[in-house]
């Protein structure tokens, strides 16, 4: 009996993950794709971005371990085998990464270093008035467990911080808001606007030109969530209005993004490797290791995704 690992980024990619997770269970074989050893043995695969159709060849498989917490990739094979549960990882050390990166994205607009860094390259120096934090607006899109952290994380150093969600949520120390029908209001009021939310059906393309002349003259973007939120060619028209201010960018449709792309070259736009949060494999592999041993006892798993929301 064995896993598989399967991500497209290669062995390499993959090594620490098969170190720790045969460690912690000798009894099962772990094989990195496109090794596989035979396929009817293969009980549990831990997969990234698994080429598409390929966990369709795996007839026996008992659970599918998604590493990370988006599952959007997963979910458009269609060849996904409907009966094995899949599950995503909650936090498993993403949590305060995610809060450095989104709120270093606050500060740097917070305190204009977007428009100092424009002034450096034109020769300019021009201070700006202070703003102090508690009249700053911060929006929070998502409050899933990444979400909530950030929020709190921003609302812990003074930002006015209210979020947003598809059904009601309840967040300590943050004003949240939830439905569709109140998000105008609640964009009315951002000044800058972190994006977290799951990429479903319902959210792809949800950053458009609509949305975007919803939040106030100038005001920023921070999104590490996923690049199929946003209508790229609708935000590089806000930007080139100057509507939108600036933008920190983290993830994006097409991945690596192209050298040519206009996001690289835009003054207004700071562009990061997909690196907002990254997957540490030890606490990774405790989640996977602790969900196999659920599922051989018969206990339902932890973090099971529900694919009819899409996370």
């Amino acid at each position: 009996m064995s896993i598989v690992i399967l991500t497209q980024e290669g062995p390499e990619a993959a090594a620490d993950y098969a170190t720790i997770l045969a460690a912690a269970l000798p009894d099962l074989d772990v094989h990195v794709w496109p090794e596989t050893g035979p396929r009817d043995q293969v009980l549990y695969a831990v997969v990234w971005q698994p080429p598409p159709g390929e966990l369709g060849r795996f007839p026996n498989l008992r659970g599918i371990f998604n590493l990370g917490a988006g599952v959007d990739a997963i979910l458009r094979d269609p060849t996904l085998p409907a009966e094995v549960p899949l599950m995503r990882l909650a936090d498993a050390g993403m949590g305060p990464q995610m809060v450095e990166y989104c709120l270093y994205g606050v500060l740097h607009f917070h305190r204009a270093m977007d428009l100092y860094r424009r002034d450096q390259t034109a020769g300019a120096w021009t201070p700006r008035p202070f703003k102090s934090a508690a009249d700053r607006r911060v929006g929070v899109l998502g409050l899933g467990a990444l979400g909530s952290a950030v929020a709190q994380g921003i609302a812990g150093l003074g930002f006015k911080v209210m979020g947003w969600s598809r059904s009601p949520r309840q967040v300590e120390g943050v004003s949240t808001v939830a439905g569709r029908d109140i998000l105008p209001r609640f964009l009315g009021r951002t000044e800058i606007l972190v994006n977290l939310l799951p990429l479903t059906p319902e959210t792809r393309g949800l950053i458009n030109a609509d949305t975007l002349a919803a939040l106030p003259a100038g005001a920023c973007l921070v999104n590490a969530a996923r690049g199929a939120h946003i209508v790229e060619a609708d935000l590089l028209a806000a930007l080139d209005s100057g509507h939108i201010r600036g933008a920190l960018l983290d993830a994006f449709e097409h991945e690596p993004l192209p050298a040519d792309h206009p996001y690289r070259h835009h003054p207004a736009v700071t562009v990061t490797p997909h690196i907002a949060a990254q997957t540490i494999p030890m606490e990774a592999c405790k989640q996977i290791v602790a969900n196999i041993k659920r599922l051989e006892d018969g206990r339902p798993p932890l973090n099971l995704v529900d694919r009819a929301t899409g996370y």
